[in-house]
């Protein structure tokens, strides 16, 4: 059995979307499992919309995931003498033919099919009566087989069955020359050893068309599996309406690699109930047999679940390696190592994303920036006052600064004060943080520091004596 080879064929016309991640994981995945190799291919003979930024983001969405390829990226644009070859000799043999109709001609044909209510297609007229003499630059046209069927076995959707008579004489060179989609795809597959074309079902149309040129050729066939679309909640065809499409939106947005690969791998394929992958586990598990034959549907909460599933038990190290860009980003100074790795172990539980986790993060930094007024107002009452007072005092000398000590301490001043923890503990939450939530308060005093504790404490014990002083 030859060694499985994959491609992912991206057209360099625009970002990384969700549906085309999939894909691109799809072959990874099938290639990796099977010890085999996957190729990128950018399908650029689009040259008025094909860009090199395109090709930059396509790559880095591929690099941030970790889809790594074995060959390529090769380019359409760079082979158009080989296309030109393979042209020349289906022309030779007879397998194709060059067509000089005008689009005049093409247009009143088309017109004159709807009218009857038949298919329009190509009706094969310079296959039988060429007319090189009137003038207009040839096209160059397969010579599809006119009678017999094309039987495809789809590894996800079955036996598909198109009769040759619903298909016409396709266009394989432009008169320019330049070779169709149709034409460069299979010659590519055939060059570089394609035997499984995994793509989305909206090129299932493409397919029996693509098989009488690798048969024109004379070259095998790959297998074949198309993968269904995925849809938004509201059963249509996912598009930017449904949220973020691009996959480095979702970068941006705080979600991390190994989840979204992990959402996009389950979005489609199943093994038994289980939601959540290694990549080693993905790998040994998938089989393009698997693939649901119905469209998925794209849940944002689904994803975001996964995502803190994530953002909970990746290792630290990892993690933090993750989440620095996005504190970064937020304007927070991350230069203490020690630190910034103690503020992300205390939040991975509080965050959905990075995003998340960066913002609640502020007030472990510098300082306190931003208050929530309804907090402050409900929480920071004259009762409040004795309990604050002696904290701020006792932080002053407190030794050891850790989370258990700081603990005992909190205790402490709430029973001096003969009252419950949770009383002294939510006022402190918000004097210190600005806000009625954060972590334990043991672990929000000891990341927010000594210096700054105090220094909240004093600003929110004049906030409580302005209150009273007003009243």
């Amino acid at each position: 059995m030859p060694a499985i080879v994959t491609r992912f064929p991206p057209s360099p016309t625009g970002y990384l979307h969700i549906g085309s991640a999939r894909t691109a994981l799809y072959n990874w995945l099938y290639a990796r499992r099977h010890g085999g190799r996957m190729v990128l291919r950018m399908e650029d003979t689009d040259r008025e919309r094909s860009t090199q930024e395109a090709v930059d983001v396509i790559l880095e969405g591929m690099a941030w995931l970790g889809l790594d390829y074995d060959e390529g990226p090769h380019y359409q644009t760079q082979r158009f003498p080989r296309y030109k070859e393979v042209i020349d000799e289906l022309l030779a043999r007879g397998r194709a033919y060059r067509c000089y109709c005008s689009r005049e001609r093409l247009d009143e044909l088309r017109a004159a099919q709807m009218a009857a209510k038949d298919k329009p297609r190509y009706d094969g007229h310079c296959r039988n009566h060429p007319n090189p003499d009137n003038g207009a630059p040839p096209v160059v046209r397969l010579a599809t087989p006119l009678e017999g069927a094309v039987v495809i076995e789809d590894r996800v959707r079955g036996t598909i069955t198109i009769q040759n008579s619903e298909l016409d004489d396709l266009i394989i060179a432009r008169s320019d020359g330049s070779p169709t989609y149709h034409l460069s795809v299979v010659v590519d597959d055939i060059d570089m050893g394609i035997t499984h074309v995994v793509r989305g079902d909206d090129h299932l149309n493409n397919t029996p068309r693509q098989i009488h040129i690798l048969e024109a050729i004379g070259a095998q066939r790959p297998v074949y599996a198309h993968i269904p679309m995925i849809n938004g909640s509201d059963g249509k065809k996912l598009s930017k309406r449904h949220g973020a499409v691009s996959v480095l939106q979702y970068r941006d947005d705080g979600i991390l690699p190994k989840a979204l690969l992990n959402y996009l791998a389950r979005l489609g394929w199943s093994h038994g109930d289980q939601e959540i992958f290694t990549e080693a586990e993905m790998i040994a598990a998938f089989d393009i047999d698997d693939i649901n034959k119905s469209a998925a549907t794209f849940d944002l909460d689904k994803l975001l679940w996964v995502n803190q599933h994530y953002i909970q038990h990746l290792p630290l190290i990892e993690l933090v390696r993750h989440a620095r860009p996005y504190f970064v980003a937020a304007g927070l100074d991350v230069s203490d190592e020690a630190h910034l790795a103690n503020v992300v172990d205390a939040q991975r539980t509080r965050a959905k994303t990075l995003v998340e986790m960066a913002d609640k993060s502020r007030p472990f930094f510098g300082e306190l920036t931003s208050l929530d007024e309804d907090a402050m107002a409900k929480h920071l009452q004259p009762a409040a006052a004795g309990p604050l007072k002696t904290l701020r005092d006792r932080l002053i000398d407190h030794a050891p600064w850790d989370a258990p000590s700081l603990h005992a301490l909190v205790e402490a001043v709430a029973a001096s004060h003969d009252t419950k923890l949770g009383k002294v503990a939510q006022p402190l939450r918000v004097a210190i943080t600005g806000f009625a939530a954060s972590p334990a308060i043991d672990v929000t005093l000891f990341l927010v520091g000594r210096e700054q504790c105090i220094t909240r404490l004093d600003g929110a014990l004049s906030y409580i004596a302005s209150r009273t002083d007003a009243a």
